[in-house]
């Protein structure tokens, strides 16, 4: 007899499919606000849960389950795949980071079932989601107005997380235990190894972005053993254990001299800032030798904004990435 798993009260046996929803709470009009979710079971084997958009206006990681889901194939598969496409469905629908309550849904794990709307949706999707599986990938981009080079951020002081790192296939690794009440960090707290993928913007399907993503899911699907098939590896790796926002020390109109994911030396430009007339220039430059790793994508800044997020790298890891960099642009 084929085990069962329960998923929103259903049981989901091993060899099927099912599209199920897990209720949070009621709109205004008393219509259930529920969480979508596709199971994909298959012989025995770990359950590895996927999320995206915890933050509503994060849409790159929709791109990426709709494709691993309709073009994938999971013919022998070992073990289930849990799915979560807009685990915050009001943010969603509003095309907004944060939930009609204004709390980030993202700092509000493990939840509770009497607090707040954000608080209640995190219970369900801890109890219902992470406690069930056995490891966990969650998918965002960059805030609002920003953009991020294709990164995965991960506790490597655990080596389970350390391991679904490596597997994941991404060149750049930000070695951080993650914000506290984050998805992220509580799930490995709780004993369930996670990662995060970040790439892009919010609001945009990034089709090089997504294709990523779903390359790194499969390949952390065969490195458990889940799917056949041989873990691509980059041919550079980079770990990244410091990183900072090099900010605008004058107020005005921002051309930006580099692009996400350019090597740079310390002294090379970033931006010219100017008035609206084109005068009165400004150079913003690197402060030390790095790779770009995210960017302003406002024109418009005052002294302190955040322009370029710069992960700073000694001399041979910036040969290597300035190779492999040069490379992948042809």
């Amino acid at each position: 007899m084929r085990q069962a798993l329960r998923f929103a009260g259903t049981l989901v046996a091993e060899g099927e499919t099912a599209d199920l929803k897990l209720k949070v709470a009621e709109s205004y009009t008393a219509e259930p606000v529920s969480i979508p979710l596709t199971v994909v079971r298959g012989g025995a084997g770990p359950t590895v849960f996927i999320t995206a958009t915890v933050h509503g206006d994060e849409l790159i990681g929709v791109g990426i389950l709709r494709t691993l889901l309709n073009d994938g194939s999971f013919d022998g598969l070992a073990g289930t795949i849990v799915a979560v496409p807009v685990a915050n469905v009001p943010g969603f629908l509003a095309l907004d980071r944060r939930l009609p309550d204004r709390r980030d849904l993202n700092r509000s794990f493990p939840g509770s079932r009497d607090g707040s709307l954000a608080s209640r949706l995190a219970e369900v999707l801890f109890r219902e989601v992470v406690r069930k599986s056995d490891f966990g990938i969650d998918l965002h981009t960059a805030g609002a107005e920003r953009t991020n080079y294709p990164q995965i951020r991960a506790d490597l002081s655990q080596p389970h997380v350390a391991a679904l790192a490596d597997a994941f296939g991404c060149p750049l690794i930000v070695d951080s235990p993650g914000p506290k009440r984050s998805l992220r960090s509580t799930a490995v707290a709780a004993g369930v190894p996670t990662i995060v993928y970040e790439a892009g913007s919010p609001l945009r399907f990034e089709r090089p972005f997504i294709e990523i993503g779903v390359a790194g899911i499969l390949n952390v699907l065969r490195s458990l053993g889940m799917l056949p098939g041989v873990v691509r590896r980059p041919p550079v790796r980079l770990v990244l254990r410091r990183t900072r926002w090099v900010r605008a020390r004058v107020g005005g109109i921002v051309d930006l001299k580099v692009e996400l994911g350019q090597p740079l030396r310390r002294g090379e430009p970033i931006s010219l800032h100017t008035d609206p007339f084109g005068r009165g220039q400004s150079l913003l430059a690197s402060p030390h030798g790095g790779l770009v790793l995210g960017l302003t994508q406002i024109p418009l800044v005052h002294p302190g904004d955040a322009v370029c997020h710069l992960a700073p790298l000694g001399t041979r890891d910036i040969a290597s990435w300035r190779r492999f960099y040069g490379h992948a642009r042809e």
